[in-house]
């Protein structure tokens, strides 16, 4: 072999390995879960881009000792209530951070873009919605990445964050399956008005109300007019308390 092509060869190995260097997360990045951890460290990364390489965390709410809430949201449902929910969150001027469920985005492709344009944030809240906790770990995995390939084809990135569906605390397969998908967090809630039961908007905004803390997760749902009715309520009694929506983005400071 030639000296010039001994050369060549021995630059370009130590370009991957430069290259592989520099894509490996930070070990906060990677910890093993923890339900009681509040939020993530400031400045930790949010990338979607590669696996973590570690299970992701879960959170289920934001810091105590502050003032801000986030109102999350189930994406699915009828499109129109979907538009009536974005109409009232730009009203309200309240920002809110929407898990989609892949299949529902198929159908609706607009829906990403509107949500996106309008300043609010856009996750990952599986393809089918099933009910996690009876799966395997290929059916996991698949439900996560077959979300988030949906999410980057139609919004540009596969979002930052991870939801599960029918479980309110994933498993620790979900957390691996969440951080080899790209996601560090996993995000839960701490207050559910069960508004999916249509009890009502009296009965969401009576049960928001008497839940709300400093940090607060709510678990609110796309599709219901209900919970669009209630929403200005919501987004008031918030600020009565003398907190703030904001996304999750920034409850978590991340």
């Amino acid at each position: 072999m030639s000296v010039s092509r001994r050369s060549f060869i021995a630059g370009a190995a130590a370009a991957v390995l430069a290259a592989c260097g520099k894509g490996r997360k930070t070990p906060a990045a990677s910890r093993a879960s923890s339900t009681t951890a509040p939020a993530l460290d400031a400045g930790a990364s949010t990338t979607t881009t590669a696996p973590i390489g570690g299970p992701a965390r879960f959170v289920p709410h934001g810091p105590r000792d502050g003032n801000a809430v986030a109102l999350t949201f189930h994406g699915s449902g009828d499109h129109s209530l979907g538009v009536q929910l974005l109409d009232a969150a730009a009203t309200a001027r309240a920002p809110i951070t929407v898990f989609a469920v892949g299949t529902w985005l198929e159908q609706e492709p607009d829906m990403a873009r509107r949500i996106l344009d309008a300043g609010h944030e856009l996750a990952n809240h599986t393809y089918t919605h099933p009910s996690l906790g009876r799966d395997d770990r290929a059916a996991v995995a698949s439900e996560i990445t077959r979300c988030r390939d949906v999410l980057a084809r139609l919004s540009g990135s596969g979002g930052a964050w991870f939801r599960p569906s029918g479980i309110d605390v994933p498993t620790e397969l979900m957390l691996e399956e969440t951080g080899r998908a790209g996601y560090p967090v996993s995000v839960g809630y701490d207050l559910d008005p069960h508004d999916y039961q249509d009890p009502g908007a009296a009965a969401v905004l009576s049960r928001v109300k008497a839940g709300l803390q400093p940090g607060s997760i709510v678990s609110l749902h796309f599709g219901h007019a209900g919970t669009v009715e209630a929403f200005p309520g919501i987004v008031a009694a918030i600020r009565d308390r003398g907190f703030e929506p904001v996304l999750v983005k920034h409850l978590l400071k991340a």
